[in-house]
């Protein structure tokens, strides 16, 4: 009589069906890049330096972390429901083009302010 083999052991995602496994990855792979992305770009910026003058300049520097925090929550989600109302109402492409040519206009704004200094 033979000894039963063992199953092999498993690898715990071949146990959640694809489906969920791709939108698993999809939505780490979103937030990650929406980390990453809105983390560099607020380095450095306005609101930081706003926020680190302000947090010198009280006695309750969580007070100010926890007011900036609240506005940048703020403006994000503001951000996030103008820009699920558009995605509802306007082609992705359209958002594309718009935005490549705001950012265009902006870049050639800064090139032409880095010229006259």
């Amino acid at each position: 009589m033979k000894a039963p083999t063992p199953s092999p052991v498993q690898d715990p995602s071949e146990r959640i069906p694809s489906s969920t496994r791709k939108a698993s990855k999809s939505i780490l792979g979103i937030f990650s890049s929406t980390f990453i992305t809105i983390f560099l770009a607020e380095m450095g910026d306005k609101t930081q330096l706003t926020t680190l003058l302000m947090t010198a300049e009280s006695d309750a520097p969580w007070v100010v972390f926890l007011g900036a925090a609240l506005a940048l929550i703020t403006t994000s989600l503001i951000g996030v429901l103008l820009g699920r109302w558009l995605a509802n109402r306007v082609s992705e492409e359209t958002i594309e083009t718009f935005a490549a040519v705001i950012l265009l206009f902006i870049a050639i704004l800064l090139l032409g302010e880095m010229v006259s200094i």
